[in-house]
């Protein structure tokens, strides 16, 4: 057993979900990585952890379920279920999910099952999603190597190879060496995300246009008191911790009718089994009224995403990435946005983070007033290019480079 996975683990309950003293952790992970599931649970009760609780996941049965269950069971959902989530996120829980899987895994399924089952599962676990999305309670996403995933990645080499180029490629995105303290250099990390969102959040821009030879043309408004946030979160019991790990980006919240134009995708879109490579949305008033795909199927599969509930063909969140950050500089697609997203600046549509001033204790209606979006779907999508170019328009109307060439201009 390679000696970094016990500091992976240690870091993952350390740093990234922070367990407290006589709380409950809750983590989901695949079967397959039972051994790395129980190295977490030994971390986690040193550290004080109250109870384990455990949730395991397997693709290929939940393939099964969607090639073959009967139809009706999409249109409902099990009240244990969402009682089991909801329960435990209102007594404080915190969340750690481990993903590893195969990103051509669900080809085939039909994605209408999927759609079907997130529009009646959604509201069930509402109260969990808030609390989660307002960072009232802990939650961590994480990642470790999958043969199926790392074939996908490294077509050309065996797949031993390939396990461990991703193995090492993962490892260098969470900072571990076989000889360095890892939450140290995350200490270090945190503090470069302070620096640069302290710099945006003084500069309290209305909007950003986005511009590349790609064909973005893009202006995003902000709504008042938006502010932007990077790598750690805070709960409201000062508990500090990492929603992703890794992560790159800075984000905020968009104004939910303010945006405006035509994006261009720069990196592949992994939904219903399907790999889409490049897509363009055009917006008006905040609303996606046009995708341009390639393959027809492809701009189906879009619809359906976006049209999940009422919000879901709104952006819910405009994040920033360098082009040169340590992943995009790996110069490798992981087909997974959690990796994907942080070499890139990409956008989400559907639900927004509630990243403005008293965002976090304001209703739903409070938040659809102040201008955030709402949807039980936020889905990312990566448009960073090596010539994107975004500025800033401030209230009195002077422009700022935010980013030239790919990178930050500051």
């Amino acid at each position: 057993m390679d000696q970094r996975y016990e500091k992976y683990a240690k870091l993952l309950i350390d740093v990234g979900i922070n367990v407290q003293q006589g709380q409950t952790l809750v983590i989901r992970c695949p079967v397959e990585k039972a051994w790395f599931a129980r190295m977490l649970v030994s971390e986690a009760y040193k550290a004080g952890a109250r109870e384990v609780v455990m949730r395991w996941g397997d693709q290929e049965i939940s393939r099964q379920r969607y090639l073959h269950a009967a139809d009706e069971i999409f249109d409902t959902f099990r009240p244990w279920e969402a009682d089991m989530l909801n329960t435990l996120a209102r007594e404080g829980a915190a969340f750690l999910s481990i993903i590893s899987s195969d990103p051509d895994g669900m080809k085939g399924v039909d994605h209408a099952r999927m759609t079907r089952e997130d529009r009646v599962f959604g509201p069930a676990v509402a109260e969990y999603r808030e609390a989660q999305m307002a960072d009232k309670i802990q939650w961590c996403i994480a990642a470790l190597p999958e043969e199926n995933w790392a074939r996908k990645m490294f077509p050309h080499v065996s797949g031993e190879v390939a396990m461990e180029k991703l193995t090492e490629a993962i490892f260098s995105t969470m900072r571990i060496t076989a000889d360095n303290d890892p939450a140290e250099a995350w200490r270090r990390h945190n503090e470069n995300f302070s620096a640069r969102t302290a710099k945006l959040n003084g500069l309290n821009l209305k909007s950003l246009r986005y511009t590349n030879s790609l064909g973005t043309d893009l202006t995003i408004e902000l709504p008042d008191g938006h502010y932007w946030e990077g790598g750690s979160s805070r709960s409201p019991r000062g508990v500090v911790f990492f929603p992703n790990m890794p992560t790159e980006e800075i984000f905020t919240a968009p104004k939910r009718d303010g945006v405006n134009g035509r994006v261009v995708s720069t990196k592949p879109f992994a939904v219903g089994g399907e790999i889409i490579d490049k897509f363009a949305f055009t917006f008006e008033n905040g609303k996606i009224v046009k995708i341009e795909t390639a393959d027809p199927k492809h701009r189906k599969l879009l619809e359906d995403e976006i049209s999940v509930d009422q919000g879901a063909c709104r952006l819910g969140e405009v994040a920033l990435v360098p082009y040169d950050s340590p992943i995009s500089n790996m110069d490798a697609l992981f087909y997974d946005t959690l990796f994907d997203e942080n070499a890139s600046c990409h956008l989400a549509f559907g639900a927004s983070y509630p990243t403005i001033k008293g965002g976090a204790d304001m209703t739903e209606a409070e938040r659809a007033a102040a201008g955030l979006n709402q949807s039980i779907t936020h889905e990312d999508f990566m448009v960073g290019s090596a010539d994107l170019n975004i500025t800033g328009v401030t209230h009195d109307g002077r422009e700022i480079p935010v980013f030239v060439n790919g990178n930050f201009a500051f």
